[in-house]
């Protein structure tokens, strides 16, 4: 297996780097021959090659079987006419990465104010809201005048058929219970879309129990019992919200993963930014990035069927949940280690973890 690793900007490289050594060191405890590639996009390919983000290395992501792709600045890059690609977006679009999948889930020894909970947020990732995602050419946010802004949502049948068959292939993993998050009391005709087209994937899944819920309502549930929910499916601007809140609850942002996903192509990505005010302090969480790699490990045996890279993905986990209930984590969640070491001693987990 090969994949391709890009550090990001800001707290991108400190944490990849962390990624990046978990990777190696569950390859050659699994007997997995991932082989690394290493490649650059973001800040330092706009210095050196003229653009975040190139074709030349879209193609050696496609002859890939995965990518790691680190924080971004993308709010640093505003003009694409200078190479000032938003390379999340990029790899999404270009790879049609239609699934955002992120999960969120407490430890018993981060403090929070929830009950225990585990569920997972699973949001559309090409479309909706965002303009540089609806249109062929340009965007879809227009200046009418100089006080007269508009923005257009686009809304497809077949970009809610597969997020939702997403969801419910999710679901049947868990705890079997999809909730469908919307605002079609208002959004009549784009989320009436959504969810027809969710209650219409739903009865190919008769073991999963549905229910419905308006995107603001919503956000008291999810912030009073967490603990009510399983698998969300939501749109994506809806799910970029309530992914950061839900992931956020679980006791940092620092803890969430995240899975780009698609038909032929998957990206694992911390749900976090750059985080530029701290990067270069040894104090950022690596957690997500490896919970990400977790997925991408996981996807590809899914979809490769092969069993060890699925098995290889559960020991990360369980180590991940050893160093957290040990504390030997970053200060964000309680512990008093730097990134580094909190890498270190994660690795020497997975190293030393006993194989059944």
């Amino acid at each position: 297996m090969k994949i391709v690793i890009i550090p990001g900007d800001g707290i991108g490289p400190e944490t990849m780097a962390v990624c990046t050594q978990v990777l190696e060191t569950i390859s050659d405890k699994c007997g997995l021959g991932l082989e690394l590639i290493p490649e650059i996009a973001g800040h330092e390919s706009l210095k050196i090659r003229k653009a975040t983000v190139t074709q030349e290395l879209l193609e050696t992501v496609k002859n890939a079987d995965g990518l790691m792709l680190g924080p971004m600045s993308t709010f640093d890059f505003k003009d694409e006419s200078k190479g000032e690609i938003n390379p999340s977006k990029f790899f999404r679009k270009q790879l049609d990465l239609y699934a955002n999948i992120r999960p969120a889930k407490t430890f018993k020894n981060i403090p929070t104010r929830m009950n225990p909970f585990d569920l997972a947020v699973v949001r559309e990732n090409t479309e909706g809201f965002y303009s540089d995602r609806n249109v062929e050419s340009g965007n879809s946010e227009i200046l009418v005048t100089p006080e007269v802004g508009i923005s257009l949502r686009r809304i497809t049948k077949l970009c809610c058929d597969r997020i939702a068959k997403s969801a419910f292939e999710l679901a049947m993993t868990r705890k079997k219970h999809v909730t469908i998050v919307h605002k079609a009391n208002v959004l009549r005709i784009t989320d009436g879309m959504f969810i027809d087209s969710c209650l219409s994937v739903a009865k190919n899944y008769p073991e999963v129990k549905v229910d419905d819920i308006i995107v603001d309502a919503m956000m008291a549930h999810v912030v009073r019992n967490p603990e009510k929910f399983d698998t969300i499916v939501t749109t994506n601007m809806f799910g970029d919200i309530l992914s950061d809140l839900t992931a956020e609850l679980s006791g940092s942002l620092g803890l969430g993963g995240s899975l780009n996903a698609g038909d032929m192509y998957a990206m694992g990505q911390a749900a976090h930014g750059s985080a530029p005010d701290i990067a270069g302090q040894n104090i950022a969480n690596p957690f997500s990035l490896v919970t990400s790699a977790s997925m991408l490990l996981n996807w590809l045996g899914a979809r490769h069927q092969q069993v060890s890279l699925i098995n290889a993905a559960k020991v990360i986990d369980r180590c991940l949940e050893q160093a957290i209930d040990a504390k030997e984590t970053t200060k964000d969640i309680g512990g008093s280690l730097g990134t580094d070491q909190t890498g270190k001693l994660l690795i020497e987990r997975i190293r030393t973890y006993q194989l059944i």
